[in-house]
């Protein structure tokens, strides 16, 4: 796992979308987002670059739950969706998450479809 993931668990995530933390555990159970579990009480946590400013209000990146179907219906767990979201890509020149925060789905997208 990447060690410049920022994360926020559950709680925070939600807080910070300004919601429930029962809709950021929707959200999980339907695939929206990935998370991982984390440090000493094993709780859930989510990357908090998942979460852009938009005319003025914290949301949801708008293309990262496309990403992430892509990415299960090939067979990556959370784990490796999170690693391979957040590991330098030679193809995009940065990180596929850093591509998206970019506007650059296509190319991750391409990218995605490459590792099957």
């Amino acid at each position: 796992m990447s060690d410049n993931i920022e994360w926020l668990a559950v709680p925070d995530f939600a807080e910070s979308l300004g919601v429930l933390a029962t809709h950021v555990r929707d959200m999980m159970r339907d695939k929206t987002i990935v998370a991982v579990r984390r440090g000493a009480n094993d709780a859930w946590y989510i990357p908090a670059d998942f979460i852009v400013v938009e005319d003025g209000e914290r949301q949801l990146l708008k293309t990262v739950p496309g990403t992430i179907t892509l990415l299960k219906d090939m067979g990556l767990t959370d784990t490796e969706i999170i690693d391979w979201l957040f590991e330098d890509s030679d193809e995009l020149g940065t990180t596929p998450m850093a591509a998206l925060r970019e506007g650059r789905r296509a190319p991750v997208r391409r990218a995605a479809q490459a590792l099957g």
